[in-house]
């Protein structure tokens, strides 16, 4: 992965990205339905510029709890 990554479909078409996400059973559309989930409950006083993304642990959580139902 390079530094030059700057929206999220370059890093879900990342290849190494994507190595980690097929060892931890995570589909690019899970990620994405858990960011768009995430906007969806920023705060009233979020910035519709500024999108709320979440922290890593979160985003880890919800990608691991999507895997146990999936």
């Amino acid at each position: 992965m390079n530094d030059s990554i700057s929206t999220l479909d370059e890093l879900l078409s990342d290849p190494m990205v994507l190595l980690v996400m097929e060892r931890d059973r995570v589909r690019p559309e899970q990620v994405r339905m858990l960011l768009e989930r995430a906007r969806n409950r920023a705060p009233d006083g979020a910035r519709a510029d500024q999108p709320v993304v979440p922290p890593a642990h979160i985003v880890a959580r919800g990608c691991f709890q999507q895997w146990l139902r999936g």
